[in-house]
């Protein structure tokens, strides 16, 4: 039995190679339909393994206030609905501070300006350095260490000093001979600054590395960038055990600081660390719905393909098989045949799509800093996928090749 049917995959392997153009030009098809929804799911999959890391993105306990969500791409979110929406200005963030009073560990104001390019002496970044004004508060309340110099104090936001703490990527790009970076002028977009402290390594979080910027205060980011912004409201509460109570009296003082009344619906938003994995869900699951459905569409036209390509086979090869059955072929051992041949057909487009698939998916996680990964589920369910469109649309035309009269098949000219 071993034997039979080794002899009968030889047989089915031997026919496709007979003819290599057309029996490539099939699979091509399926393994298109593979490649999209393994490529996808791939990368998707390695930004869900960086979610873990993405969490530390606000420090523990620790919410932010900000005029627009954190995406508008998914959640039922209206681009329309925050076109409007009015800047977080300096004077109402100093009044949500007051309101909150004593009821929060830390409170800290940011504002960035992005595409920003540092230098010292003649070491230039490249301009995607993000240019950060904040307070004292602002190490702390993110997660943030100070692992030299100092961090921004009072003095420096009272005085609007020109005074910056660099994140590590600036700090190791700009002083790469080993420098004390400490009391060093570096250049942010043409405007000097004295760096007096480094931060500790954060890492990235969702394929964005969160070390890449410079700190200011921001009484002088406010002064001398030229650019409209939103402020945003990094709040720590005293322990988890108040988080919510926490952000419902932020809520309150934030309304209170905007002036809203009663009827007014809120014109800022709440960013959690949890809403942003919502905000990610939302998006993998609309993109994983587009790519199935290109992949349904290419692996159907595919089925259509390899259903085409047997039945010509089975015109071409009627003498063959003709001569295969007066000599006592069962028709079973024809039906096993033609069957496996579309099975190998449907299943190499799979192993093709599976490869490029998951080599396309781990490029892209390379460039967003991801970790690399291997779909083993969805290589699974792309095989038994292909397994099954190979045996569906291979049935017919086996059957048909199975069914020929002997006598009939024998007078055949081809």
């Amino acid at each position: 039995m071993m034997l039979s049917v080794m002899e009968t995959v030889i047989q089915a392997a031997t026919s496709l190679a007979a003819n290599k153009l057309r029996s490539a030009l099939t699979t091509l098809g399926v393994a298109v339909g593979v490649f999209s929804i393994i490529a996808v799911m791939t990368a998707l999959d390695a930004v869900d393994r960086s979610i873990a890391s993405g969490l530390s993105s606000l420090g523990a306990n620790t919410f932010q206030i900000q005029k627009n969500p954190a995406t508008v791409f998914g959640g039922g979110h209206n681009r329309n609905l925050y076109a409007n929406r009015k800047d977080i200005t300096w004077q109402e963030a100093q009044l949500f501070k007051k309101y909150m009073g004593q009821s929060a560990r830390n409170i800290g104001f940011i504002i960035t300006s992005q595409a920003a390019q540092a230098s010292y002496g003649n070491e230039i970044t490249n301009p995607d350095v993000t240019l950060t004004g904040g307070d004292e508060s602002f190490a702390p309340a993110n997660g943030f260490d100070v692992i030299a110099g100092r961090n921004l104090n009072d003095g420096d936001l009272r005085y609007a000093s020109d005074t910056a703490v660099i994140g590590s990527d600036v700090a190791a790009y700009l002083f790469r001979q080993g420098q004390n970076p400490i009391g060093k002028q570096i250049r942010v977009n043409g405007k000097v600054y004295t760096v007096i402290g480094v931060f500790s390594k954060k890492g990235a979080a969702f394929g964005q590395s969160q070390d890449n910027f410079v700190l200011i205060p921001i009484t002088r980011y406010l002064d001398e960038v030229n650019e409209t912004s939103s402020i945003a409201i990094t709040v720590e509460a005293m322990s988890q055990k108040n988080y919510k109570q926490t952000i419902d009296r932020a809520i309150g003082a934030m309304r209170l600081a905007r002036g809203l009344t009663v009827k007014k619906p809120n014109d800022f938003e709440i960013r959690t660390n949890e809403s942003l994995v919502d905000s990610f869900r939302d998006i993998q699951r609309i993109v994983s719905i587009g790519a199935f459905i290109i992949s349904f569409m290419a692996l159907l036209t595919a089925g259509v393909g390899i259903m085409n390509i047997m039945l010509v086979s089975v015109t071409e090869r009627t003498r063959e098989i003709g001569i295969r059955m007066s000599v006592g072929a069962p028709r079973r051992s024809i039906l096993q045949q033609f069957l496996l041949e579309a099975l190998l057909l449907s299943i190499g487009g799979g192993v093709v799509g599976i490869v490029t698939g998951a080599a396309a998916g781990n490029l892209v996680a390379v460039n967003f800093n991801l970790p690399l990964m291997f779909p083993w589920l969805w290589v699974v369910v792309s095989l038994t996928v292909c397994s099954v469109i190979g045996i569906s649309f291979g049935l017919f035309p086996a059957w048909k090749a199975s069914s020929l009269d002997p006598v009939t098949a024998l007078r055949a000219t081809r």
